[in-house]
């Protein structure tokens, strides 16, 4: 299943699984207000991410502090399909009305900030129905790579084989499969072609503007972050 083959979705260990993490969304999502350590526990628990816990500060502003250098902030509800292959680092928010369906790995680096509603589709089903078979069939899935300082907008849609680069921005509403058209680009005024050999020219550059359905490449972000603008 995590290496992208088609697997039975039933299987027993795989649907309790799934039973284990939507009862740990579900405690997640009704857990209120609580402290930013009662909720790093519940949210450890949809991941199944055993690390312990730092020693409670008595101070709540410091003790809330430990965990910005060791865990996202999520702001519920979430739906987590698995949990297991959802990896997510430090320093990230992601917002109300996630959906992820992490049926391979699904990682989201540090610094990434999410807009309301976005889906990640980790899933897939064969394209022939003689082998989709409705519930009867098998079904797969492909990885999805968010790096670095990633912004996602509100309600955009994340396909299954998507890697999106770092710092770059996906516009609200898009739907990102891979990018459609890889476009003419603006660094300093200058007309430049998209040439860099170490991404696949159908994956979100890093430190580009996506917008659309299918993504389109719309423009580069002039940052100092990108040595490749100095």
């Amino acid at each position: 299943m995590v290496r992208g083959e088609l697997y039975w979705a039933w299987d027993e260990d795989l649907q309790a699984n799934r039973t284990r993490c939507k009862k740990a969304c579900d405690e997640f999502n009704a857990a209120g207000a609580v402290s930013r350590r009662r909720k790093v526990e519940l949210w450890r628990n949809i991941l199944m991410d055993t690390r312990p816990m730092p020693p409670v500060h008595p101070d709540p502003k410091e003790d809330e502090a430990l965990f910005e250098e060791t865990d996202p902030f999520v702001d519920g509800p979430i739906s987590v399909d698995h949990g297991l292959n959802f990896k997510v680092g430090k320093g990230t928010f992601l917002n109300f009305n996630l959906l992820v369906l992490d049926t391979c790995l699904i990682s989201i680096g540090e610094n990434v900030l999410f807009g309301p509603n976005v889906c990640i589709y980790g899933a897939t089903h064969p394209m022939d129905p003689a082998v989709r078979r409705g519930l009867k069939g098998p079904e797969g899935g492909k990885e999805v790579h968010i790096e670095d300082d990633v912004w996602i907008g509100g309600s955009a849609l994340i396909l299954a084989g998507v890697r999106i680069g770092r710092g770059s921005t996906v516009g609200a509403g898009s739907v990102v499969t891979k990018v459609s058209g890889i476009v003419i680009s603006l660094i300093n005024g200058i007309e430049l072609k998209l040439t860099d050999g170490s991404y696949n020219p159908q994956d979100v550059p890093p430190f580009h503007f996506v917008a659309g359905n299918p993504a389109r490449v719309i423009r580069r972000i002039e940052s100092e972050m990108d040595t490749e603008q100095e």
